[in-house]
């Protein structure tokens, strides 16, 4: 059995709540090329830590799943609260003003 510091149902939680943001957010239509590059890096980073987190899962590295989780919902966090990501007004999801 896996040991975490944190349990493997709030990873599992905070993977999915991160899974959902995912396929929400969007960048805006009207974004120029230079927003629309920042957006582009900020979901590919996001998307990159919610693949690293599901491998260190599988990989019996809780911790290590559990950070990278926060860092990839961190970065959607800040695309919206910086407006270079649409998270359509779900406070749910995003930190938004």
């Amino acid at each position: 059995m896996d040991e975490f510091s944190v349990s493997r149902e709030r990873i599992e939680r905070y993977l999915a709540l991160t899974d959902e943001a995912l396929v929400k957010v969007e960048i805006p239509a009207a974004a120029g090329d230079d927003a629309r590059a920042q957006a582009e890096d900020m979901l590919g980073m996001a998307r990159d830590y919610h693949s690293d987190a599901q491998h260190f899962l599988a990989a019996g590295r809780g911790d290590d799943a559990f950070a990278a989780v926060n860092y990839a919902h961190g970065w959607l966090d800040a695309g919206v609260r910086l407006g270079l990501l649409d998270g359509k007004g779900d406070w749910r999801l995003f930190t938004q003003d």
